[in-house]
Formats: structure tokens, sequence, C-alpha cells
């Protein structure tokens, strides 16, 4: 076997030999985009001290990443569908590469935000890409298998992004957190031209630019307006991002429905499998996104855990992640995807259920249970899902599939973020006044320690200097009526330090436990939703979409279903 593979997988009359490699390939791509962004979430607190970011900034540097990768993604998954998707993903790494190069040497905050938006269009490249190889290289009767380990490595990727970010934490700055995807991307590149083969759709007519373009346009001001709006008001800007959205997503529909060959057949989503496994993914990554947006939070400021030690503490969810994928795939097989689905909707809901137990007496034991259960649900959830949406495409349309899956997915991470962060603020600072009410703060402190709750340490911690340096000065007093004066007046601050330092930890420990609450609630509906949407067990076969493609997307002319016939369902019957 040569060392460069130039011939097309879908050239070949057997499956590729070494497609078990080339997965590995595609799941370290796929570890690059997804710790990217997770990493951030530790080296923020760094980063906003170095940088001296204002809260907006910080929103922008952690989200200027998504805006660019949720909207290109499915005009670029065509892309790479009619050209090369191994190209596709090779251009991905290397856009990556040179935005993490570039942010390791940028110091301002303007240029940290452009460059996390160029490492977003890498990742848009990167995401479709890996999924539509993994489709394009593996026979159906183990594309289940291969997508079971792609979803446990895009699990994994959540938890280990802190773990590695905190390790390089510990003796490096904040810039140490982006030259780390060069070499992971370096040898990703490499393994791409060793292991994994090319592959383009066999007929793919003209792209649907106009599509595109609209799907692009009005994904980014969804997008746009789910972080804007929460977060800085629902002032001109996000409502007008939010118009844009739906006159963007009404042209894009109609555009499409109209089109003889659009970017996506919107068709699809009529088909109750497709729709509920694509509900089913943005539910679940809003609560997972959204309890990791507070629960990393937590780790560090109210129970002063470094970012290594953070890293650790998550390990747990990583863990159970991989324990849940391999059962799913040892289960779904035999009892149906619909089955482990629901397992994993309902275990997610008692997740967030049971972090509304949180409270300021609360240790990181009481995290454990929550994280290996949320763990074990993500495990079994997402890969029945991802098989059935990328099942719908034919093979002209992988990398479209993998798009609408990663799509589905970004969009409900931006919701959880934007939604259940936005709960986390409210209730923080509504809580924080409540505790320090009658209490001698400024009210410019306390406006200050309700913006969040590193603010509302720093409060803390400016405090408990000002009381330090009182004792100082009582020290190098020249009286002792003086001395003593100075002395008590230190000690009072100090006291109020403390109190300070306990009220911000009761109000976010409180907080935690009512956006659960609130998580949980939504999650427990969509898993009403998608029960009612996914199909029960009938005739078996894999999922047919609205158009009439088969799961496996070549199916011959003549073996199409009859007008008018039931659509099968990789949910039935095992999901043989």
């Amino acid at each position: 076997m040569p060392l460069l593979i130039k011939e097309p997988v879908e050239r070949t009359d057997r499956p590729y030999a070494r497609r078990w490699w080339a997965l590995g390939v595609l799941c370290l791509s796929l570890l690059i985009a997804v710790m990217a962004n997770t990493a951030l979430t530790v080296a923020a607190p760094d980063m906003t001290m170095d940088l001296g970011l204002s809260s907006s900034d910080l929103q922008w540097v952690i989200d200027a990443y998504t805006v660019p990768y949720a909207a290109l993604m499915l005009l670029l998954g065509a892309i790479g569908d009619k050209y090369s998707r191994r190209g596709a993903l090779v251009l991905g790494l290397v856009i990556m590469s040179v935005g993490a190069g570039a942010g390791a040497t940028v110091d301002s905050a303007t240029a940290v935000i452009v460059v996390r938006a160029v490492m977003g269009v890498g990742a848009a490249l990167i995401m479709p890409a890996t999924l539509s190889l993994l489709a394009a290289t593996f026979p159906r009767e183990e594309r289940a298998k291969a997508i079971t380990i792609w979803a446990a490595t895009s699990g994994i990727a959540i938890a280990a992004g802190p773990l590695i970010a905190g390790a390089l934490l510990r003796d490096n700055g904040w810039h140490s957190t982006f030259l780390i995807n060069i070499p992971v991307a370096v040898l990703a590149i490499v393994g791409a031209f060793v292991l994994v083969p090319p592959s383009k759709a066999a007929q793919h007519g003209r792209i649907d630019y106009v599509g595109g373009l609209l799907s692009v346009v009005w994904v980014g001001a969804l997008i746009f307006t789910i972080i804007d709006g929460p977060h800085f008001g629902w002032g001109a800007r996000a409502i007008a991002a939010a118009v844009v959205a739906g006159i963007g997503l009404v042209l894009f529909v109609i555009w499409e429905l109209r089109h003889p060959r659009p970017v996506l057949d919107v068709r699809k989503f009529t088909d109750r499998a497709f729709a509920g496994s694509n509900l089913a993914v943005a539910l679940f990554f809003l609560a997972v996104f959204g309890a990791f947006y507070y629960l990393t939070q937590h780790l560090q400021f109210v129970l002063a855990y470094d970012p290594l030690e953070t890293g650790v503490r998550m390990l747990p969810l990583a863990g159970a992640v991989f324990v849940g994928s391999a059962v799913t795939g040892i289960l779904a097989p035999r009892i149906g995807g619909r089955i482990m689905v629901m397992a994993g909707m309902v275990g997610g809901t008692v997740a967030l259920a049971l972090l509304t137990r949180i409270d300021a007496g609360s240790g990181y034991g009481d995290f454990v249970a929550p994280l290996i259960v949320l763990g074990l649900s993500l495990g079994f959830a997402v890969s029945p899902c991802t098989d059935v949406i990328m099942g719908a495409f034919p093979e002209s349309e992988l990398g479209v599939g993998g798009a609408v899956n990663d799509t589905s997915l970004e969009l409900g991470g931006s919701l959880g973020i934007a939604v259940l962060g936005s709960v986390l603020a409210g209730s923080y600072s509504s809580k924080l006044a409540d505790g320090t009410s009658g209490s001698k703060l400024p009210a410019s402190a306390l406006e200050t320690a309700q913006d969040s709750v590193g603010a509302g340490n720093g409060v803390a911690q400016g405090i408990a200097a000002q009381a330090r340096d009182l004792a100082e000065t009582a020290a190098n007093a020249t009286t002792p009526q003086e001395a003593a004066q100075l002395k008590a007046q230190a000690q009072e601050l100090a006291q109020g330090a403390g109190q300070m330092r306990d009220a911000v930890g009761s109000a976010f420990s409180d907080a935690v436990a009512h956006t659960s609450l609130i998580g949980a609630v939504i999650l427990g509906v969509g898993t009403i939703v998608v029960a009612v949407l996914l199909p029960r067990a009938g005739k078996g076969g894999r999922v047919v979409a609205a158009s009439g493609t088969s799961a496996e997307g070549d199916r011959p002319e003549g073996d199409q279903p009859e007008a008018g016939a039931e659509p099968e369902s990789a949910y039935a019957d095992g999901g043989r």
C-alpha cells in the first residue's frame, strides 16, 4: 500500500483496509475543533487579567469562534462534497493552525476576537468533513460503530479541553492554549494524507450557492442574536439580527423548496426520525454546554480550584461518555436506537435535576454523580441520532449531512450557554443583592460584584487588600490610639471581605441550583417532544427521509419505497 493515499474510496470494490486508522485521524481532527472552544473556559480568567477584558470583550472572545463555525458549515459541507472532502479537512486544519499561531502572538482583545473567528472558519471546514469522510469510508454495517466512536470523541473533547489547558496554564500563559493546537493539527494533516482516502460525490451538479449564502445569513444572524440579546440586552442590534435571521430563514426555505438541486432538501424535516434526531442533538447539547458553562465557573471561583484541578475534576464526565458510548455500541443494535436516545435524554434531565441540590455547603463530591450521569447520557443519546441524520443523506450529500448534524449541535450549545447563562447571571445578581442587603458595601462595589462570580471574588479580594494595607499602617502608627483605631478598621474590613466572599459563593451556588432546575425543565419537556417524534418499532431497516432517499444513500432507483408507504425507521427493530 502506498505511503500517500491517492485512490478515491468511491473507486474501490471492497472496504478500505485502513479505515479504522483513518477514523483515528478523523477523531483527532474532531478533537482539535471541539477543544479549541472548551479549552478557553479555563484560560478566560488569565486572559481577562492580562488583556484587561471587559465582560463584553470576554463574551465575544469566546463566541467569535461560534458564529462563523455554525454559519458556514452547510455551505462548506456542500463544497467539500463536490470538490474534495479530504481537501476540506486539510484546509480546515491549516486554517486552524494559522489562527492558533496568530493567537499565540496577539496582545489585544480585538486581535484575539479576530483570531478566534478565523479558527471558527477552520472548524466549519473540519467538522462536516470528519463525518462525511467517515460515512464514505465505512461500509453501512460498520458505520454505526464508527459514529459511536466519533460521538464519544466529541464528548471526551468537551472535558479534555479544560484538562489540557489547565496543565498548560500551570507553567505557561494563556497563549499556550493556542499553541497546543499547532502540533496536533500538523499530525492530523499528515495522517489525512497517509491514512484517509480522498472522497467526493460521484455525481454532483452545480452547488446551490444562493441557498448556501442564505443559510450563512440566517444561521449567522440567529447565533448572533442568541449571543447578543441575553448578554447585552435586547437593543436595536439584537432585534435587527433577529429580524434578519427570521427573514433569512423564510427566504432559505422558499428557495430550497423551489430549487431543483437545493443545498439542503428541507423536506427531510417532515420525516419524524430525522426531525426528532436533530431536535434531540440540539436539546442535549443545550443541556451539556449550558451545564459545562456554569460548572467550570463553580469549580474555579467558588471551590477555588486552579485550571488544572478544574480539568481533572471534569474527568468523570469524559470517562462516563466513553462508557456510555461503548454501552450504546453493544445495546443499540439489540434494543434499538430510540430506546438509547430516550434513556440518554431522561438521564440528562436527571443529571440536571441532581444539580438543583447544590448550595453554599456543597463540595466537589456533590458534583460527581451529576457529571457521571450526564456523561453516560451523552454517550447513550448522540451517536444513534447522528447515525440517523447521516443515514438520511445520499452519498453525494454526506458533507451536507455532517453539516446538518453539527449545526444542530452548535445551535443547541449556543442556546444552552445563552439561555442558561442568562438565567444564571440574573439569578446570581438577584441573590447577591439579597445576600448583601444591610451591609456597608458601596453601591458601586455591589454593581461590580453582580457582573459575574469572578467580579464578585475580585471585589472581595480588593476589600481584603485594603484590610492588609490598613493593618500594615497600624503597625507603623505613631500613637497607640491611632494603631488601635486602624487595627479595628482593618479587622472590620477583613471581616467584610470574608462576608463578601461567602455571599458571592452562596449566591452563585444558589444560582447554579436555580439554573439547573430551568435546564431540567427544558430538557424534560424536550424529551417528551422527541419521544413523540421518534418512530416506534415497526418494519425495521434504515431511516428513509421524506424525499425518499435511503439511509445508505445509494439505493437503486427500483428499490425505492412505494408512494405512500410508511418510511422505514432506523429506530425500529434494533436499528438494523
